[in-house]
């Protein structure tokens, strides 16, 4: 199950991405999110337990950017476009699939809505390759507005420029339902109709203006096999933990500093107490499994709050 959004504020986007994970009833094998709005200074507040994630932050100046945030589970490689690399908002990866089953490309992409022609340009010859080269799954921001999907025609020179390298590349569009306010921005494009299922076009999260898009791409993928360490809390000494936290000057040593510079202290603080006085032990990778304080009331509630953010 895979799922693509957009989300304009780096600050919220931890809740954003930890609330997608927590309340769907699928669990999300991959998320594709545009806009991210990232720079390095975000480099602490990103990562989510259980997926690795891939991002491309816009150089130099404010807004854009791209991410996937990928489940563990899964085998995949990063692919590098040797066209359009330093200036596309794209990012491509390889799912490999079970045996006897081919790999699926998968790409997530952000147009703004003021790309000049070169880089649209740049964006075709990517899609151009890989369309060719095996199945492929690309989900993103692609912000024509003036494009009828109904009579598959345009306005602007360059929105017909976009369909005729959909249809010189034999793709399909899988989105049929507006996703923000009555237009289509956001697309679902691949390369076999068949492969996309079971699209649906959600609510928007939070203050984001773009609706989320679910799907199901019908390949089934290799799953890592491994086992994976984790704190043995029934051999903890918290009295130890608490001792070597109590013991820190908090005020002298976060005065000056920063909130982010502060958290980053207190992170590395807590951390390298944890390792003293919590062992680790072996365990089988699970992954689907909601954690144990997530119980039906949390669920409930958190939809309520769904509907009133």
């Amino acid at each position: 199950m895979f799922v693509h959004t957009k989300v304009k504020d780096p600050f919220k986007f931890r809740y954003f991405v930890t609330y997608i994970l927590l309340t769907n009833k699928y669990n999300y094998d991959i998320i594709g999110i545009t806009e991210t709005w990232w720079d390095g200074t975000h480099d602490w507040n990103v990562g989510m337990e259980g997926y690795g994630l891939l991002r491309k932050d816009r150089q130099e100046k404010k807004g854009g950017g791209v991410a996937l945030y990928i489940k563990n589970v899964h085998t995949w490689t990063e692919v590098e476009m040797n066209v359009g690399d330093s200036c596309v908002e794209s990012l491509w990866v390889k799912l490999k699939g079970v045996k006897n089953e081919g790999d699926v490309m998968l790409g997530v992409y952000y147009r703004p809505p003021r790309q000049v022609e070169e880089v649209d340009e740049a964006f075709f010859k990517q899609l151009t390759k890989l369309s060719k080269a095996q199945d492929l799954v690309v989900m993103g921001d692609f912000n024509y507005p003036d494009i009828c999907g109904e009579t598959n025609t345009a306005r602007h020179r360059l929105s017909n420029k976009f369909l005729d390298c959909i249809g010189d590349n034999f793709l399909f569009q899988k989105v049929e339902k507006a996703t923000r306010g009555e237009a289509v921005l956001d697309l679902i494009l691949t390369n076999r109709e068949e492969l996309v299922k079971n699209l649906k076009v959600e609510d928007s999260m939070g203050d984001s203006d773009h609706e989320i898009i679910e799907f199901i791409i019908l390949r089934k993928g290799r799953r890592e096999t491994s086992t994976i360490e984790v704190m043995d809390f029934r051999k903890a000494d918290f009295d130890k933990l608490r001792e070597l936290v109590g013991k820190v000057p908090w005020e002298a040593r976060l005065k000056g500093k920063t909130t982010e510079e502060s958290w980053k202290y207190f992170k590395g603080t807590l951390l390298r107490a944890q390792k003293q006085t919590i062992p680790l032990c072996r365990k089988d990778r699970r992954y689907g499994k909601r954690p144990a304080w997530l119980n039906k009331e949390i669920l409930h509630d958190l939809k309520i709050k769904k509907g009133v953010i």
